[in-house]
């Protein structure tokens, strides 16, 4: 009886999340903001225990994700929250969040120059076992995963949430980041002759997807502007 009624509670929530599209979006970026937070600790570790930059310098450009994440999220509850707010005050707090965030994402693009330019150096000061390649090979495949889906299903849905837009946009830039550094964790695997022969390799995929990128950062600033200047 208990369990029926258990049942009967928690059903139309996961209806409510399945079919309702700023919900889903929130969800999944919460359970992003945790993953994420764990990746940025990991990474942290193995910069401080190895004495890694490279660690380090990717500990901060997703610590800088989790900072991005978190105020999108706050200010999405406060937006939601706010009772006596009317639709246009309900507004300007998603557009005053969406400029910080926008600002903590140019920082971002500046901050994944580091990293990138250690990659297309190939300067790996430290081997790395299997155990960091299978941990971040796993990262990367959930993150590409989710983002295509979610891609997908953006294009199916009409709103006018400017952050539930920044939101999905954070995760594909996501999902392109840890495709870099599942890059350089398997070159830091490899000997140094097969590693050299990565090189050029290396610094081609790194320039597009650090292009991608940019060009996604800049066209999300742009659109969420104009948006936001339609609703007013």
């Amino acid at each position: 009886m208990k369990d029926k009624t258990f049942r009967n509670k928690i059903k139309p929530a996961f209806s409510k999340l399945r079919k309702d599209y700023v919900v889903s979006t929130i969800a999944s970026s919460v359970l992003s903001f945790c993953t994420t937070s764990l990746f940025a600790l990991y990474n942290g570790f193995l910069g401080i225990y190895l004495l890694s930059v490279w660690h380090g310098s990717i500990c901060v450009f997703y610590l800088l994700l989790v900072l991005i994440r978190g105020t999108i999220l706050l200010a999405e509850r406060k937006a939601k929250l706010s009772r006596a707010a009317n639709k246009s005050e309900k507004e300007q707090i998603r557009y005053k969040a969406f400029t910080i965030s926008g600002t903590l994402l140019l920082l971002l693009s500046l901050a994944l120059i580091c990293p990138i330019a250690l990659m297309v150096r190939l300067e790996k000061p430290v081997g790395l076992s299997l155990i960091p390649a299978i941990a971040t090979a796993a990262y990367t495949t959930y993150k590409i995963t989710m983002a295509l889906v979610h891609v997908r299903r953006q294009k199916r849905k009409k709103h006018r949430n400017i952050l539930v837009a920044e939101l999905r946009t954070i995760n594909l830039i996501d999902a392109l980041v840890s495709i870099l550094t599942l890059q350089n964790t398997l070159i830091m695997i490899k000997s140094g002759e097969e590693a050299g022969n990565m090189l050029v390799l290396s610094a081609i995929s790194s320039a597009a997807i650090y292009l991608l990128i940019v060009i996604i950062t800049v066209y999300l600033l742009i659109v969420g502007r104009k948006q936001h200047t339609e609703n007013n």
